[in-house]
């Protein structure tokens, strides 16, 4: 006998056909004006607008001020014991001057007007000692210049291994391809160094990350 069966509810059909990937399709948003916050620590990325420097580009940063001081004091205080010099053998006899450079002279080892010229020597080079600290930026790296126990020293970065830049106000920190971070050197324009390897770092396509806080270690 033949049993007529009615066809399965639509309901049925649902239970018993197997689930298929069910996709959505995703609006396109362009973040390019957008900021983006991201809790990263407690810190804000922000989306940058791009700049590639030009591959004869470069961007020098000197130190602040507070670190010229000390070798501007040096400087006048070799240039004030040169003209000083200069006035007493230059100058009459019947001087205290004269009496104290002059004369004083026949009985040291070292002379007055030798001992000025070294102090000018040494100060103007540690003029320009310092006025070569700083951060240079180009469109292939980030190049650092310390001085280390007195000793000028230059570090450099390719963009190939930097892997984000930290940034908080003025300071400036780099992470790089194998996990170890970078602090650069204290700048007289830090926050137009901030901005510009932020720029560059987004055209590079490396992430950038601003800080709300100072940057520790």
């Amino acid at each position: 006998m033949l049993v007529s069966q009615a066809p399965p509810s639509a309901s049925a059909s649902a239970s018993v056909s197997p689930s298929a990937p069910h996709s959505e399709p995703v609006e396109a948003v362009d973040e390019g004006d957008r900021a983006s916050i991201t809790e990263v620590g407690g810190s804000i990325a922000k989306f940058e607008m791009a700049y590639a420097p030009l591959r004869n580009d470069r961007f020098a940063f000197g130190p602040p001020l507070l670190a010229r001081l000390p070798g501007y004091a040096f400087f006048l205080v070799a240039v004030a014991f040169g003209l000083t010099v200069l006035a007493a053998y230059s100058g009459p006899s019947q001087t205290r001057l004269f009496v104290w450079i002059v004369e004083g002279d026949r009985h040291r080892l070292f002379g007055s007007g030798p001992l000025a010229f070294v102090l000018m020597i040494a100060a103007a080079g540690n003029l320009l000692k310092t006025a070569l600290r700083g951060v240079i930026v180009t469109a292939d790296a980030v190049e650092a210049r310390l001085l280390v126990a007195g000793f000028p020293k230059v570090k450099r970065w390719t963009w190939a291994q930097i892997d984000r830049v930290i940034l908080s106000g003025d300071e400036v920190m780099l992470e790089l391809w194998d996990g170890s971070y970078e602090r650069l050197p204290t700048v007289r324009a830090g926050e137009a160094l901030a901005n510009l390897l932020a720029r560059v770092a987004t055209s590079r396509g490396r992430a950038v990350t601003r800080l709300a806080k100072p940057i520790k270690g």
